[in-house]
């Protein structure tokens, strides 16, 4: 098929790197703690199998692509009726095939390892038998849309074949089971052995791997020792796993290593947050036995205060691109715009911090996530919830505005951390959601002044609406905001105002010199050359979302757009925003991996600045010593190609078609000038909107706060792999 024959194009186009890259990609004088001080080696267990289906010969494909050029692909091993080794991730197809389309009446039940199971078990089955079976996502939370495809199921010498692996790793799970039924694992993989270069053979149960050791000692191939869950039991000792670990003496009699869930290495509390490392890999080290950790995945919830990039030299400032600007601070961390959340960008690396400036009823500017209230605060839990209200110019839906609230008041609310994934029961570092405090604007223009950034970014907007329904002046504010803070001197940090509003940006560039950036607030295309000339009048450089770039349809990317290099003509900078760590922010063809997204937004988007909730995140890729090596970098820090996993969808299995995106017209960007103050602004508590109906006493104390989705993904993600320490 088309598909499969691009694949197999890349992977030979790669496959003439692999040399050259080879020569840096292990060195024994590294800083890795691994047992023989190389680099850990990556698994990709089945293949691709956090996108494609698993054990597909195309998931095999794609991991030799976009991984380590000496990337280890695993084949979980079953048996057939007629005793062939297929790979296919568990001894039961149907969660993995659509088997059960051909034979509907073969679901079974056996004892596995003691425990009852139904389902449709390979040693029902002959490989005639499964010619016409085809391979599909084995999980409904990842793409389905590959299924179309009608991958066929491979035999391990088959993948072996195709493929040709850089690192081959048979894993072998139920060498008990197959046994009782009169089929011989050992046979096979000793028969395999002969024919295929095998580097790897894992398995959970000890008399298994004690029936080949012999044959294998004096062979390049790797004896790997399986530890299940702590409580499981390992069926041919009956003890447990967690007992075995206590003598790993007799676990090197039979293995040279031992492959670990991650959580024996670092252990995670009831609340998902790290414990102290444990002692499995020295202990292990000193037996002389490797050690491979096994289930990570990007699309199932690390600990909240985990990190996984090693040898990073945080004194090096990295390279000069992208610029990183924080988004409400490090608002993945802790509640957006407190001190908490402005400390922890600047710790993490953010070159610009920002304050979204709204306006208290006694007319003093503060830094808050919105001009509502109800996002970023308990104020739903308040007496100040009495205040809510609907102002149609500031949005359709009811709210209680900072405008409505004096200064001490918000003070006396708690911050609340940000959950635009709430949807798909992602929380963001719940043990902090409630801590940190707001900042006046002086306050955090203060901070800023003290820590080694280059910049601030000050959002501004409703400067109209406030200015005449309001009594408030926000620009003014501002500006004497930075006068107080003593922003004239060159120590201090380079001001940008940035807004969605033309007229705010031509009133500061009337009475300022800062630099100024116009946000475009909807998802566009293109733009026309007028517009964009419009805007070189007001604004130095703009803000576009993601899709705007690299437009998308359910998740999938369609292609690039024309916009960066457009406003690099005008001579406007493009600032892309806003970027998340969660799994579900990114497309498809990111991998769910925020450092790909970045990657490809810097090299084939050609972003000047990007705009994050994770500041750390974008600082450890600009650190990445990989960027700058021209031909010489490994193929995993190309960016992705845009549109070419749609390549590989079937037509039947397309996402319907989306409507077109807009262009930005020059009627988009105009604005009225603003308005004069009012001499005549509301008492503190009232409001120009119409007021709502308030809930009963009850529906107060339940009221939940608003929360603003960023953005909407349809489905989750995985890349399965494993890691040697």
């Amino acid at each position: 098929m088309p598909s499969l024959r691009l694949l197999l194009l890349l992977v030979l186009v790669q496959s003439a790197l692999v040399a050259a890259q080879r020569s840096g990609g292990r060195n024994s004088t590294s800083l890795w703690k691994t047992l023989n001080g190389d680099a850990p080696i990556v698994i990709a267990r089945g293949g691709f199998s956090g996108l494609l289906p698993d054990s597909s010969t195309t998931a095999y494909l794609l991991s030799l692509l976009t991984s380590l050029p000496d990337v280890v692909v695993l084949c979980d091993v079953q048996l057939t009726k007629d005793n062939i080794g297929i790979c296919a991730p568990d001894v039961k197809l149907n969660n993995a095939t659509n088997i059960a389309s051909f034979f509907p009446n073969g679901q079974k039940s056996y004892f596995v390892n003691g425990v009852p199971q139904k389902g449709w078990f390979s040693l029902d089955y002959t490989l005639n038998d499964l010619a016409n079976v085809t391979l599909t996502q084995g999980l409904f939370s990842r793409p389905s849309v590959f299924d179309g495809n009608l991958y066929p199921i491979n035999t391990v010498e088959q993948m072996a074949r195709d493929v040709k692996p850089p690192g081959y790793w048979l894993n072998i799970q139920h060498d008990l089971f197959f046994r009782e039924h009169n089929l011989s694992m050992r046979s096979f993989v000793l028969g395999v052995f002969r024919r295929t270069v095998v580097d790897y053979i894992s398995s959970p149960e000890v008399s298994f791997l004690t029936s080949i050791v012999q044959r294998f000692r004096a062979t390049r191939t790797k004896l790997v020792f399986r530890f299940l869950l702590p409580d499981a039991i390992e069926p041919s000792t009956n003890q447990s796993y967690g007992s075995l670990l206590k003598n790993l003496t007799f676990v090197k009699t039979f293995a040279s290593g031992i492959l670990v869930p991650k959580s024996y290495i670092r252990p995670v509390d009831v609340n998902s947050y790290l414990l102290p490392h444990t002692s499995v890999v020295s202990d292990a080290h000193k037996e002389g036995l490797q050690v491979f950790a096994a289930d990570f995945a990007n699309d199932v919830p690390s600990a909240y205060n985990y990190s996984c990039f090693a040898h990073v030299n945080r004194k090096s400032p990295g390279q000069e691109k992208p610029v990183i600007v924080s988004h409400y601070g490090a608002s993945g961390f802790y509640p957006g715009s407190t001190d908490l959340a402005y400390q922890k960008a600047v710790e993490d690396g953010a070159e610009v911090i920002d304050c979204s400036v709204q306006m208290t009823s006694d007319g003093i500017p503060v830094c808050l996530t919105s001009i509502d209230l109800l996002t970023g605060t308990n104020v739903a839990q308040s007496p100040l919830y009495a205040r809510l209200t609907k102002v149609p110019d500031i949005q359709n839906a009811n709210g209680v505005f900072s405008f409505n609230a004096t200064w001490a008041e918000i003070q006396g609310l708690k911050p609340l951390i940000s959950k635009p994934f709430s949807d798909y029961k992602l929380q963001r570092n719940p043990a902090y959601a409630n801590t940190g405090r707001f900042m006046t604007l002086e306050d955090f223009l203060k901070f800023a002044k003290t820590q080694p950034i280059s910049g601030v970014l000050l959002n501004v907007k409703w400067a109209a609406y406030l200015a005449e329904k309001q009594g408030l002046d926000v620009i003014n504010a501002v500006l004497t905001g930075l006068r107080n803070s003593s922003y004239n001197d060159s120590k201090s940090p380079e001001i940008t105002i940035q807004s969605t509003d033309s007229a705010i940006l031509t009133k500061f560039k009337q009475q300022t010199k800062y630099k100024l950036m116009y946000k475009v607030d909807e998802t566009i295309r293109d733009a026309q050359n007028s517009t964009l000339a419009d805007i070189k009048g007001f604004a130095d450089s703009v803000a576009i979302d993601k899709s705007s770039i690299f437009p998308d349809n359910k998740a999938f990317l369609l292609g690039t757009t024309d916009i960066v290099r457009k406003l690099h003509a005008f001579g406007l900078e493009a600032y892309v925003f806003t970027l998340k760590n969660e799994f579900v922010s990114q497309a498809w063809d990111f991998f769910s991996d925020p450092i790909v997204e970045i990657n490809t937004y810097v090299q084939a988007g050609e972003v000047g600045g990007i705009i994050t909730d994770y500041p750390g995140t974008s600082k450890a890729y600009k650190r990445n010593s990989c960027i700058n090596k021209g031909k010489e970098a490994p193929s995993f820090m190309d960016p992705v190609q845009p549109g070419a996993l749609l390549q590989l969808i079937t037509s039947q299995y397309m996402p319907p078609a989306a409507a077109p995106l807009p262009v930005l017209k020059d009627s988009d960007v105009a604005e009225q000038p603003l308005p004069p103050v009012s001499k005549n602004p509301p008492t503190t508590g009232e409001s120009t909107g119409s007021p709502t109906s308030l809930p009963s006493p009850s529906a107060q104390q339940s009221a939940q706060p608003r929360l603003t989705t960023s953005i909407s993904v349809s489905i989750l993600m995985l890349l399965g792999c494993l890691l040697l320490f």
